[in-house]
């Protein structure tokens, strides 16, 4: 074998086995470097090696010292968190999303710059670069140093690039000198979940975002899954009713022309044309008609709006129950503001999936909501980052 391929050959075992001890030391730490050796199954040498490596690179710190088990109490290591930053990037339909955060996911500064209408292509790749590096200069100082950027992008897109951003990851890699990672939107989500939220230490789980759009994005057996056209998670057109409304993909009856935000709105001008009483007349001939109008409405009694809000949410309850018999995941996580509208639609949706999922414990099964907070999808994209940086199977051989 030539040399070249022995020298490749190790430099990518050693940074399989430094990714892993990092991974480690992430999840486990502050942990000894004895400790460090059982886990992963390293020799000590190899263990003490690395971890020499990565105290060079100021990676990780050795902090406190640990029980003793007869002889001189360990040094501990842990990540050194505070020492480099990462940026995470939420490429969406009406603002470019743009936080920067510690190795840890605490978020130190971020960045929201509105998408003007009818933007090209290549001035919507400009604003993603101008919002980085506004969020990378908003200290006077100096801020730690960047080792990587994530971003999410709205919309369907290949393994690299979004619809019209065919050159963003390399643009980004070219611009800032760092390794970039980029997803769709909902799969970031769905990352962000599993490093920072409710999906932490779960192997099977789908993350469902309600809003302007349905979406879900699926982690199962601790991978992401992106299906072979890479449009796996299409929750939103899912035919629930084959005598519905037409939907933007040409289809009738999905998910999505119901239960996303502009699909409710539409039922609700559709009825109130009809003649049905409402305290939702009044925002029928304007711009006004909204999801915080509409849940206003529905705490004073009306109706329509009550009535509005437990259909959404009795079909979402299909869509999710659907998921349930298909995929088994053992949690499901809701975020977005259809999701968070409130106690009736909540109900209506609980209920439902109960009711189509009656062969299946309800310990098998946990629906929750989404606990990241307004940063939700820029943290999705920091994860993206993050596990390319520290898990083993994510470095480049």
């Amino acid at each position: 074998m030539p040399n070249s391929m022995h020298t490749g050959s190790f430099q990518w075992m050693k940074s399989v086995n430094k990714s892993t001890i990092l991974n480690v030391i992430r999840l486990q730490g502050p942990i000894a470097r004895a400790e460090i050796a059982k886990v992963t199954r390293l020799t000590p040498p190899t263990v003490t090696n690395i971890v020499a490596e990565l105290l060079y690179e100021n990676m990780v710190l050795e902090s406190d010292l640990g029980k003793s088990t007869g002889g001189r109490k360990p040094i501990l290591l842990k990540i050194n968190a505070s020492a480099f930053q990462v940026v995470g990037v939420h490429a969406g339909e009406k603002q470019v999303r743009v936080i920067s955060a510690n190795l840890n996911g605490k978020i130190g500064k971020n960045v929201q710059l509105p998408i003007r209408e009818g933007i090209s292509s290549v001035q919507y790749l400009c604003l993603i670069k101008e919002a980085v590096r506004q969020v990378l200069k908003r200290d006077e100082k100096k801020g730690p140093p960047l080792l990587g950027i994530g971003v999410g992008v709205f919309g369907w897109m290949d393994e690299k690039c979004g619809p019209s951003l065919s050159s963003i990851s390399h643009e980004l890699e070219q611009t800032f000198g760092v390794p970039v990672e980029i997803e769709s939107d909902i799969r970031a989500l769905a990352m962000g979940e599993s490093w920072f939220g409710q999906g932490k230490g779960v192997s099977d789980f789908i993350c469902v975002h309600t809003g302007c759009h349905v979406k879900a994005g699926l982690i199962m057996n601790d991978r992401l899954i992106q299906g072979h056209s890479l449009i796996a998670g299409a929750l939103g057109h899912m035919v629930v009713d084959v005598k519905g409304p037409s939907c933007r993909c040409g289809n009738h009856g999905c998910l999505e022309a119901f239960a996303s935000t502009p699909g409710m709105m539409a039922h609700i001008q559709e009825r109130l044309e009809k003649g049905e009483d409402s305290l939702l007349l009044r925002y029928r001939d304007t711009q006004r008609l909204n999801l915080p109008s509409v849940l206003k409405a529905a705490e004073l009694g009306d109706r329509l709006s009550l009535d509005i809000l437990s259909g959404t949410g009795r079909l979402l309850g299909v869509g999710l129950a659907n998921l349930v018999h298909l995929l088994n995941p053992s949690k499901i996580i809701l975020s977005g503001d259809v999701v968070t509208a409130g106690p009736v639609l909540w109900s209506s949706l609980r209920k439902e999936v109960e009711r189509r999922t009656q062969g299946i414990s309800k310990n098998d099964v946990q629906i929750v909501l989404s606990e990241l907070g307004v940063h939700a999808r820029e943290m999705g994209s920091l994860a993206l980052i993050l596990k390319r940086l520290f898990e083993p199977h994510a470095v480049d051989s």
